[in-house]
C-alpha cells in the first residue's frame, strides 16, 4: 500500500564504466537477481536511505559484486534497516565519481534523518528516494521523521539546477519548483486543517484529531496518517503555536 507501484532501483553506467546502482531495494533473491544480470559489473551502491523497502538488498548485492556502498546510518534503529552499513558515509554537498559521470549527495532530511537525494550533475538529473514521490505524499514518521526538517529540506531543492526528478516510487518528473510548490502547499493545509481541529477540540489526542484532519483518506489508512498528523504536531509545538497535555492530549496555544 505504501510503495504505490514498488520502488524504483536505478542503475548508472555500462560494461565499460561499470554500473552504480541506487536504492538496490529489499532482499528480494529474484530482485537482486535481477540487478546482478542487467548488463555490467557493480562498483557503486548508493542508499537514499534506511527504510526496508530502499537499502537491505545492498548487504547481498555487495556480497556478490564487491562494490562500495555510500549513504548515511540510520540514526533511529526502529522501522530500519540497521544492516546497511556503508563503506563511505556521506556528508551534505560531497560529489562521488561514477560510471563516468558525478554524483552529488544531497542531505534532505524529514522522512528519515538520514535521508540523501543524489544530482547527476551531467544531466541535471535528481534522485529523490521517497523526497519526493510520483503521485503520492510521503509520511513523515517522529522521531526519526520530522516535519520542519521535510519543509526546510523540500526549499532548499530549489537551489538547485534540476531538469528531471527521478523518485523511489513512481515515474519521472518535471518542473522541480512547481512539484515543491505542489507539496508544501499540500502540507501547509493538513497543517492548517491540524491548527483549526485543535481549536475546535479543545484538547485532543492524536486519534481524536485524525478523522477531521484526515476526512479524504479512507480511515483503513488513518493509522498511518496518524504519524504525520503527530509530526504536524511536534512543528507546531516547535513553533509555540501548541503544546502536549497530559493524557497524550495536545491543545492549541496562541491564534
Amino acid at each position: 500500500m505504501m510503495t504505490g507501484p514498488g520502488t524504483n532501483t536505478y542503475l548508472l553506467g555500462n560494461p565499460t564504466t561499470g554500473i552504480a546502482v541506487i536504492d538496490p531495494g529489499p532482499a528480494i533473491d529474484s530482485h537482486v537477481d535481477a540487478i546482478v544480470a542487467a548488463g555490467g559489473p557493480i562498483r557503486w551502491i548508493f542508499c537514499t536511505h534506511t527504510h526496508i523497502d530502499h537499502s537491505p538488498a545492498a548487504v547481498p548485492l555487495k556480497a556478490r559484486s564487491g562494490a562500495m556502498t555510500f549513504g548515511m546510518l540510520a540514526l533511529h534503529p526502529e522501522r530500519q534497516d540497521t544492516t546497511f552499513q556503508p563503506d563511505t558515509r556521506l556528508t551534505q554537498g560531497e560529489r562521488i565519481a561514477v560510471a563516468g559521470c558525478t554524483l552529488r549527495a544531497l542531505h534532505t532530511p524529514g522522512h528519515a534523518s538520514n535521508h540523501l537525494c543524489y544530482l547527476l550533475e551531467e544531466e541535471k538529473l535528481l534522485f529523490t528516494g521517497d523526497h519526493i514521490m510520483q503521485g503520492s505524499t510521503v509520511i513523515i514518521n517522529p522521531p526519526d521523521g520530522d516535519m520542519r526538517a521535510y519543509f526546510d529540506s523540500l526549499s532548499a531543492l530549489l537551489a538547485e539546477d534540476v531538469a528531471y526528478v527521478a523518485p523511489g516510487h513512481g515515474f519521472l518528473m518535471d518542473r522541480l519548483p512547481e512539484v515543491v510548490d505542489r507539496l508544501i502547499l499540500h502540507r501547509r493545509n493538513r497543517e492548517n486543517k491540524v491548527w483549526h481541529a485543535l481549536r475546535a477540540l479543545g484538547l485532543a489526542t492524536v486519534e481524536d484529531l485524525v478523522p477531521t484532519v484526515y476526512d479524504d483518506t479512507p480511515p483503513r489508512r488513518h493509522g498511518i496518517a496518524a504519524r504525520s498528523l503527530l509530526a504536524h504536531l511536534v512543528k507546531l509545538e516547535g513553533e509555540g503555536r501548541a503544546r502536549q497535555a497530559p493524557g497524550a492530549r495536545w491543545a492549541a496555544t496562541s491564534s
